[in-house]
C-alpha cells in the first residue's frame, strides 16, 4: 500500500511556504472547532495535529513547523483552546510531529501507512515522555494514549488517505 508522491522541501524564502502553511493553519483552526462541538472532542480526536502531519509530510519541515507552532498559538488566542496551561506540551508534540513527518517523507519517498504509523507513534511517545518530565504527572502525560486513540487512528488512516489523494499535486 504505497504510492509515489511529489514531496517538497520548501524554503523560508519562498512565498509558497507561507501560503501552504496558511492553508494548513486554517485547517488546524477549523477542524478543532468542529471537534469541540462534541464534549471531549478535542481530547478524543486530537484535531490540532492533523494538518501538521499533512503539511510536514507533503511540503517539508518548514511548512510543517510554521503549521505546528502557529496553529496552537492562534487557536489558543482566538478560542481559548488549547488552554494556555497545556500549550507547552501541545507545541512540543506539534513540533515533534512536524519533524517526524518531514523526516519520514524524506526517508521514505513513497506514502506508506507504516511510515505514518511510525510518525504518529514517534511524536506521541517522545512527546508523552517530555510532557511527563514537565508536568510530573504520568496520568496527565499519557492522556493522549488513554483518550486520544481515535484521534491517532484518524491521523494515521485519514492522513494516509489525504496524502494519497494529493500525492500528485
Amino acid at each position: 500500500m504505497e504510492t509515489t508522491a511529489k514531496l517538497y522541501s520548501l524554503s523560508y524564502k519562498e512565498v509558497k511556504t507561507y501560503l501552504f502553511a496558511l492553508l494548513f493553519i486554517i485547517g488546524n483552526i477549523a477542524l478543532p472547532q468542529i471537534c469541540h462541538l462534541v464534549p471531549g472532542g478535542g481530547l478524543t480526536w486530537l484535531p490540532i495535529y492533523f494538518f501538521t502531519l499533512i503539511a510536514a509530510y507533503k511540503y517539508g519541515l518548514r511548512v510543517g513547523l510554521l503549521t505546528a507552532i502557529l496553529s496552537p498559538l492562534l487557536n489558543s488566542a482566538l478560542f481559548g483552546m488549547p488552554p494556555i496551561a497545556v500549550l507547552p506540551a501541545i507545541l512540543i508534540k506539534s513540533t515533534l510531529l512536524a519533524g517526524a513527518a518531514a523526516y519520514a517523507a524524506h526517508r521514505f519517498p513513497k506514502i506508506s501507512l507504516l511510515a505514518i504509523v511510525g510518525v504518529v507513534l514517534a511524536y506521541q511517545v517522545i512527546g508523552t515522555l517530555i510532557e511527563w518530565a514537565i508536568v510530573q504527572d504520568f496520568a496527565v502525560a499519557i492522556q493522549d494514549f488513554r483518550i486520544g486513540i481515535p484521534g491517532m487512528l484518524v491521523q494515521v488512516f485519514g492522513g494516509y488517505a489525504l496524502l494519497r489523494a494529493i500525492a500528485k499535486l
